[in-house]
């Protein structure tokens, strides 16, 4: 006698065969669609330096812009010297940040980003001649008051003049601390000084109430984000940890001995 096709044997055979089918069907699509992902990643990571160093109009080629203006370094963080031994191609600093063997844990006073651990070695990128650049783009990264914000930082070939903060990955509020994305915001970066006259402590940092030309030191203030104070903060200390002895200081110091900007 054959079984019911309501039989709960069939229905439970029938929904394992569809579970597998989906399985199957979705791990196909994921390894098929992955360089794909890749591809449109490194795309963005490439559009996004081009954004920050004010390299880029909509509708150019961004690949071969890239290959054009920028050259990719690997830096170690704690001389200050190029890593000639590391190839920027194949170096995940992200992936360094976790490795114990490739980072160093920080401590409470020391994490003023709240990153938690500092990896050893960073990808720069100098745009133009690589000998003299025209500007440098740094990787920075902090806490925000919901999120790890992710971003680049570029500076003119004097090692010290802001051409553009932006963040490519952030998760604040919007309206208030998402306003980081905003272009009118981010204009007012353009021009800063990120140290003093002589000296290589940061100066840079947000700032309530406004910045006008009347401001004292003006020239390292920017607007803090109304109604951000967390994200402001944020801001403040991930640029002040990664432009210290910490994060790049070293190797900035040395660049600025040895370009035209020196």
């Amino acid at each position: 006698m054959m079984a019911s096709n309501n039989s709960v044997k069939k229905t439970l055979t029938v929904a394992f065969a569809l579970c597998i089918v989906c399985s199957v069907v979705v791990a196909s699509a994921a390894v098929a669609l992955r360089p794909i992902q890749q591809k449109n990643q490194e795309q963005d990571r490439m559009s996004n330096l081009l954004q920050v160093a004010e390299l880029y109009k909509p509708g150019q080629d961004i690949l071969a812009l890239y290959d054009k203006l920028i050259t990719a370094r690997v830096v170690n963080l704690n001389t200050g010297e190029y890593a000639e031994d590391k190839n920027p191609e194949t170096f995940d600093q992200f992936e360094a940040a976790k490795d114990p063997a490739q980072s160093r844990t920080l401590s409470g006073a020391q994490d003023l980003a709240g990153i938690g651990r500092r990896e050893n070695y960073a990808t720069v990128y100098l745009v133009g001649d690589p000998q003299n650049p025209d500007k440098i783009i740094l990787p920075v990264r902090g806490q925000g008051l919901w999120s790890l914000m992710s971003g680049y930082l570029a500076l003119k070939g004097d090692g010290n003049t802001v051409v553009g903060l932006s963040f490519y990955d952030q998760g604040e509020t919007p309206g208030l601390g998402g306003e980081v994305d905003n272009p009118d915001w981010k204009a007012l970066w353009d021009g800063k000084k990120i140290y003093p006259e002589n000296g290589m402590d940061p100066a840079i940092r947000l700032v309530k109430g406004g910045v006008g030309p009347q401001t004292p030191d003006a020239e390292y203030k920017v607007d803090a984000l109304s109604g951000a104070t967390l994200t402001s903060k944020g801001v403040t200390n991930l640029l002040q940890f990664w432009l210290s002895d910490a994060g790049f200081a070293e190797y900035l110091a040395r660049f600025r001995a040895t370009t035209q900007g020196a």
